[in-house]
């Protein structure tokens, strides 16, 4: 009986050679940060719609991170992706909710997400200078989740705020993934 076994090099040039899937995502995830910020959003459905496809799409992505991950991860990012989309899919079908509903779960998203972030990073700590850039962005994402959950004075743009906050720490982190999976497919190569 034979098994197939990958060593630790060829981990890392598989999980490396998709790096620039990662560059390609954080940039998109920048410019829909942006495109978030120049509209005005004012309807509490406006609003759940936008909160919707964010959520549907940060699914989506995590399920493309499961393909650069090892077992373990590839569970989380799994829980992560069905989570994120039925989130998403919540929000899409229910679009006239209160703002309180979808602040609800725009924060539970945040801190989801926050600690997801702050986790890996200390994971990554040893093989990654610039780790601490991750970390940062998991303690904003968590202390606008719990902003989103405690505020209840909300308003319309206060809402779309989070959601481009959000877009916009996802295209940092993103991007920051597919700088540490260059480096790892550069170091296997090596």
């Amino acid at each position: 009986m034979s098994s197939f076994v990958l060593d630790d090099s060829e981990v890392r040039e598989e999980a490396g050679r998709w790096w620039w899937l990662f560059l390609v995502t954080g940039i998109a995830w920048l410019v829909v940060s942006l495109v978030i910020f120049r509209f005005e959003y004012e309807s509490a459905a406006a609003i759940s719609y936008l909160f919707g496809f964010v959520a549907v799409f940060f699914g989506i992505n995590e399920f493309f991170a499961i393909g650069a991950s090892t077992t373990g991860w590839k569970i989380v990012h799994a829980l992560l992706g069905v989570l994120f989309v039925v989130a998403g899919v919540i929000a899409l079908t229910t679009p006239f909710t209160t703002f309180a509903a979808v602040a609800s779960l725009m924060s539970f998203f945040l801190v989801l997400k926050g600690t997801f972030d702050i986790v890996v990073s200390f994971i990554t700590k040893g093989d990654v200078p610039a780790w601490w850039l991750q970390l940062v962005a998991g303690i904003i994402e968590i202390a606008l989740g719990f902003w989103a959950a405690g505020y209840f004075g909300r308003q319309a743009f206060l809402l779309v705020i989070w959601v481009a906050a959000v877009c916009m720490i996802r295209g940092v982190t993103e991007i920051i993934l597919a700088i540490k999976l260059h480096g790892l497919r550069k170091a296997a190569t090596a």
